[in-house]
């Protein structure tokens, strides 16, 4: 029996103009690309001695990001009356614990391992806030000017957790509010996606409702652009 390297070396097709290398139409393709991701997360999990639970609150999600990060449109007829789109970036919301951050991860392992363009880093709300004591501004998570040594800048795609923590609680270090370099971060990651299609992802312990209380006028006017994904069920953390 084929490994999963094998299998995907196997099925891999001529890039085409979308500059994806796998045609996850196919199913046999799909289900070995879900068995790396779910062998992704089980090496995570180890750490914990805690096994991977693929369930009714989460099975959907999985199955949806497997398709979208490799460009094949039957990621948007899994949830039905949503108007998801492969263009759009991805919100991903639920209770604390229930996976979100831990999701995210194992995808962007997975887009690296398969080579994948829309490879996407990691950074949570607070660790931008420290860069921002540091630097000054969060240039290298927006433009970055600096490495690029041009005005193009170099930004690349990009997953912020936590984001909603600076409405829920007022945070003030070193004269920075939080709020505002979020808002900055938004703002130039919306004029980003929209110049350059680099993408910008996001997760979230807010509900839909409190989204709208909390970001206003033009910001939540920018959440149209995201496929808003909800994780159900109870904390998953020991």
């Amino acid at each position: 029996m084929l490994n999963i390297s094998e299998i995907l070396t196997k099925h891999r097709k001529e890039i085409i103009k979308n500059d994806f290398e796998y045609d996850l139409n196919n199913e046999e393709v799909y289900k070995q690309h879900s068995a790396l991701i779910c062998k992704i997360a089980q090496n995570y999990l180890n750490r914990e001695n805690r096994k991977l639970i693929i369930d009714d609150n989460n099975k959907n999600v999985f199955r949806f990001l497997t398709y979208y990060f490799n460009g094949c449109r039957m990621c948007e007829t899994i949830f039905e009356n949503e108007n998801y789109s492969l263009n759009k970036n991805i919100l991903l919301i639920g209770a604390p614990g229930t996976g979100k951050t831990f999701i995210m991860q194992v995808f962007s392992d997975y887009l690296n391992l398969t080579k994948n363009h829309l490879y996407f880093k990691n950074i949570s709300v607070t660790q931008m806030l420290n860069t921002q004591r540091l630097d000054g501004n969060i240039n290298k998570y927006t433009y970055n000017e600096k490495a690029s040594g041009n005005f193009e800048g170099n930004p690349y795609h990009f997953c912020l957790h936590d984001i909603g923590i600076e409405r829920k609680v007022k945070q003030q270090s070193f004269g920075t509010d939080l709020q505002n370099v979020i808002d900055d971060f938004l703002f130039a990651r919306y004029e980003i996606y929209q110049q350059q299609g680099i993408r910008y992802h996001l997760t979230s312990n807010l509900s839909v409702e409190e989204f709208e209380k909390y970001y206003q006028d033009r910001l939540l006017d920018r959440f149209k652009y995201f496929n808003v994904l909800v994780l159900d069920g109870e904390s998953k953390r020991i």
